[in-house]
């Protein structure tokens, strides 16, 4: 049978069915790539929808201009409703050397930037408002940290004595001390003042014994290279004294050599003015601080906490208070030990609770253990229950709302140092108990160091971001975040923010009910940690579920058209377009947050009567409650929808009480 004859396909046949098959390989090929941009567009068109925004919230981003765009480490809401945003030099030794430090202050509601002059570097300080609406912002860095094996000049610790018994001694920076053993020469890289000895007269002989003061100075040698260390402890003489300061004043130093160089705090402290956007010094605290905590206190002081000292060491337990009246410092009379960065909250009887929440530096078993500090008598009462112990550094704490009901929350965290562990626990403590014991609160939506948390003015808590690793190591940032109601006891899940947030983000409230978040100081930019990162400039908008509800938001309005100075335990009138659509009333502290720390935010429920023009409401009388201060005014109607703040100026009440302080150094709580 003899073979069919084979067809030949036209040549227009023959591309068409080329082009086909190419098509297919090629969509084969890049499936994965075509599945991702189709989900990625989906995604956009669903969490852009009326009905996803209204359950989930929605995120984005502030258009920052180029020229405004600052490594933010810190941030605070005034009550001019603008937002500090803080650097200094941004966590970039190039930007310290070069005395560059940024402060950008924003104003979310018209999206406009100001470069604000910044007199020192107040990169790691503390900060707290004030009552009269300046932000006090105390201590930074005076050096980075350099590592084992870049030190090139010996240095370290030199304790100066007074022997003096008549007046102190101040030895202004670049002082030169030249050992009379060793006969090298160091000099002293900030001022020190040596308060003078103490003198005490035996009244049955009339015999005086004088005892040395002493204090503490980080000292540099004066070239580099490895013959300028030392390895034995020498007396050393100041130079430039002259008669009997020669034999009165003096240093002693151990070794001095090339170890590792830690961060070192200052005590420069400046009041922010809110209202002529500028900084004003004041005078400066008694200890250097870099990573304190500044707290609040019921009088309108200002309790200062922890922090890297000027030669690099964890203040040991020497706090202190700040007067603003007096624009002056003075220490507390007993000294405690905290790590830095603790969580001090005032709590409603005065006393000081610390949830134990930290971040950064202290020995790993010492001043760790959450409790009740009593200022007065230095008494600390232990809080027992808390999981998780060991890995409470970078965990975020939160007075939940309402303040009234002293309710905490501590939320993620992880190890000491440089560890890579990390928790999804949230632990919950009730003070008012008899005996306040912590348990156990509804998982995380993940793993996270660093979580920002965020009391809404509705009674719930936002908290997004954080990492799963140590300043989000192997790509372990987390875009998620998650809504606590605690009337319920449980989180809903949020719309995941756009930007992943670790080590040196935060968020605050806005007045308009709005939150901001900011920061990311990532190490790697790469899972296998292999590209280094850069700081995450960007601002992010998130616009929470009860602003995506449609119809009116409540409305309050001053009747008298400005702001009002209300005192503690006064009732004062607002106007309202709808008086029985509101159903609470909230009085919220504008936050100031750094390092997940934020202890400013509270927000307490004001009791209030419906009228027929809007609402009168009652402050507490309670001045540990409501710290004096401004405070955002916030009336929520029935469907969980606040209208935009009002501000409010709660000045010191005249019977708060105060506390005792002394200019005496009191002895270290830890050696």
């Amino acid at each position: 049978m003899p073979e069919p004859k084979r067809r030949r396909l036209s040549r227009r046949t023959s591309k068409i069915l080329l082009g086909t098959g190419a098509v297919v390989v090629l969509a084969a090929a890049n499936a994965p790539a075509v599945y991702d941009f189709a989900s990625t567009q989906y995604h956009a068109y669903e969490i852009d929808q009326p009905e996803y925004k209204a359950e989930r919230g929605r995120w984005s981003l502030v258009d920052v201009p180029e020229e405004f765009r600052i490594n933010t480490i810190h941030a605070a809401l005034l009550h001019t409703g603008k937002v500090l945003l803080v650097a200094g030099s941004g966590n970039d030794a190039k930007q310290f050397d070069a005395k560059t430090f940024r402060t950008v202050l924003w104003d979310p509601k018209e999206n406009t930037f100001e470069n604000i002059p910044t007199p020192a570097d107040l990169f790691c300080a503390g900060h707290t408002q004030l009552p009269d609406g300046r932000l006090l912002v105390a201590g930074g860095t005076q050096r980075y940290e350099t590592l084992e094996g870049d030190v090139e000049k010996a240095g370290g610790l030199m304790i100066v004595y007074n022997e003096n018994p008549d007046e102190p001694k101040t030895l202004p920076k670049g002082t030169r001390f030249t050992g009379r053993e060793n006969g090298k020469t160091f000099e002293s890289h900030a001022s020190v003042v040596v308060p003078r000895a103490k003198k005490k007269t035996d009244p049955g002989t009339g015999k005086a014994e004088v005892t040395a003061s002493s204090a503490r100075v980080y000292v540099e040698a004066l070239e580099k290279g490895p013959r300028h260390q030392t390895g034995t402890q020498d007396q050393y003489r100041v130079l430039g004294l002259e008669g009997d300061e020669k034999q009165n004043i003096y240093g002693i130093a151990q070794k001095l050599s090339f170890d590792k160089k830690d961060f070192q705090g200052i005590k420069d402290t400046f009041e922010f003015d809110p209202v002529a956007e500028r900084y004003v010094q004041v005078d400066p605290m008694h200890e250097a601080r870099w990573y304190p905590t500044l707290t609040t206190l019921e009088d309108g002081k200002v309790l200062s906490v922890s922090g890297l000292d000027d030669i690099g060491q964890v203040v040991p337990g020497k706090n202190e208070i700040y007067d603003p009246r007096k624009k002056e410092w003075e220490f507390l009379p007993k000294a405690r030990f905290f790590p830095t960065y603790p969580a001090l909250f005032l709590a409603w009887d005065g006393r000081i609770f610390y949830t134990g929440s930290n971040a950064g530096y202290g020995p790993d078993d010492q001043g760790r253990e959450p409790g009740i500090w009593d200022l007065d008598s230095n008494k600390f009462t232990k809080v027992p229950g808390i999981s998780d112990p060991d890995i409470l550094e970078t965990s975020m704490s939160v007075l939940l709302p309402p303040a009234q009901e002293q309710r905490y929350m501590v939320l993620g965290g992880g190890g000491v140092g440089e560890s890579a562990k990390s928790t999804d626990r949230t632990r919950l403590v009730d003070l008012r108990e008899d005996e306040p014991r912590f348990r156990e609160g509804p998982r995380l939506y993940d793993k996270a160091r660093y979580p920002s948390s965020v009391i809404l003015p509705d009674d719930t808590v936002l908290t997004a971001n954080g990492s799963g690793d140590y300043r989000g190591k192997s790509d372990s940032n987390v875009l998620k975040a998650a809504i606590y109601d605690p009337e319920t006891d449980k989180f809903t899940a949020a719309a995941d923010p756009l930007v992943g947030r670790n080590y040196h983000s935060g968020g605050l409230l806005l007045p308009d009910g709005r939150v901001m978040t900011f920061g990311s100081d990532s190490l790697f930019s790469d899972k296998a940690n292999s590209k280094k990162a850069k700081f995450d400039q960007s601002l992010e908008i998130y616009t929470p579920p009860y602003l995506h509800q449609g119809g009116a938001r409540p409305v309050l309005r001053d009747p008298e058209g400005g702001r009002r100075t209300v005192k503690l335990g006064s009732t004062v009138a607002y106007d309202s377009d709808d008086p029985k659509a509101i159903s609470r009333v909230r009085l919220i502290r504008p936050g100031s947050f750094t390092h997940v720390t934020n202890v400013e935010q509270r927000s307490i429920a004001l009791d209030f009567d419906r009228t027929e023009k809007g609402v009168e409401v009652t402050l507490p009388q309670n001045p540990a409650l409501v710290p004096p201060g401004w405070y955002m005014l916030t009336a929520v109607d029935d469907r969980g929808v606040p209208s935009e703040a009002v501000w409010v100026h709660v000045p010191v009440a005249a019977d708060a009480p105060t506390h005792e302080t002394t200019d005496e150094d009191p002895e270290p709580a830890l050696k």
